[in-house]
């Protein structure tokens, strides 16, 4: 090998020896700032603040970690306002119930605004008038206030393919419903009071946020959906708009500036946010340092040939 080839080989792992070490630096300093962030985060009066952005969007379940979140969110010093961004054609009636206490928990201590955008029926709704305000488009598909609960009864299918059930209950009602006999009258009417306890419910948080009379809700309450428009007309919604509209009543009633950033929620822990940006970051650094300078080069040049003199 030729003295050039030596200082060349030389050069590259010197590279690579310095693009390991810049990454640990990053890793580190990255990690540092980001811990401080987070404690400076939670020390009220520190900074101007921002507001914080919460998306409800597909099917609305259960989620422990995202209630646990939006309760943070109550004691967070630096989140000024909440805006709710809901695209959900609905949910559990658990899923729903769950997510409406922990925004009217929130509500008590950050002003939170719903804004929202293509659909918020039924829990997506319920979600909705646990704000203060609830922004829609003029098309929004909303409303569906009501429960309902589906079951199949191909019990006579099933006697004919010769298929049949047994079921050793402790109550007449434990089977109810059951795929291999029709539903009971006396089955009926329990799973019936139950839907109507679960509605009754319903309307009683939209008669609280919305501050309604009861009649009037339930007038409306049959489980139509209405537009953006209509919802307004109605006195379901309180105006037309998106965030800009959310951001300046915010600011108008609420003294939050229109200038605040907006921060989407992360319902991920301190450590996994710090970890997983420590871990990008140091990514980043080793591939724009190594492989992007010759590391493709590197990987498929030829070895120097032996020169014949």
């Amino acid at each position: 090998m030729g003295l050039e080839t030596d200082l060349l080989i030389d050069r590259r792992r010197l590279k690579r020896r310095l693009a390991l070490w810049r990454g640990f630096a990053v890793l580190l300093v990255a990690g540092a700032a980001m811990l401080w962030l987070a404690r400076s985060s939670e020390i009220p009066g520190l900074g101007a603040g921002h507001v914080t952005r919460l998306t409800v969007d597909g099917f609305i379940s259960d989620d422990r970690k995202l209630h646990e979140a939006i309760d943070k969110l109550g004691k967070d010093g630096s989140v000024r306002a909440v805006l709710v961004a809901i695209d959900s054609p609905g949910g559990s009636v658990g899923g729903g119930e769950a997510l409406h206490a922990a925004l009217t928990r929130l509500r008590a201590t950050k002003p939170v605004v719903a804004v929202m955008r293509g659909t918020a029926a039924s829990a997506g709704y319920m979600t909705a008038v646990a704000a203060e305000r609830i922004f829609a488009r003029e098309s929004t598909i909303t409303g569906s206030i009501g429960v309902i609960l589906q079951t199949v009864d191909p019990s006579e299918l099933l006697a004919r393919l010769g298929v049949r059930g047994e079921a050793l209950v402790s109550g007449p009602l434990k089977d109810q419903p059951n795929p291999f006999h029709p539903l009971s009258p006396e089955g009926r009417a329990a799973l019936q009071g139950v839907i109507g306890d679960m509605y009754a419910q319903f309307v009683g948080k939209v008669v609280a946020g919305r501050r309604l009379p009861e009649a009037e809700v339930r007038a409306l309450a049959d489980g139509r959906v209405f537009t953006g428009r209509q919802a307004l007309a109605a006195g379901l919604v309180d105006a037309i708009g998106g965030e800009p509209e959310a951001r300046a009543w915010q600011a108008a009633e609420k003294q939050v500036p229109e200038s605040l950033p907006v921060q989407d929620l992360d319902i991920r822990g301190t450590a996994q946010r710090l970890l997983g940006a420590s871990l990008g970051a140091f990514v980043k650094t080793l591939i724009s340092e190594w492989v992007g300078v010759d590391g493709f080069n590197l990987l498929w040049q030829l070895p120097p040939q032996a020169s014949v003199r």
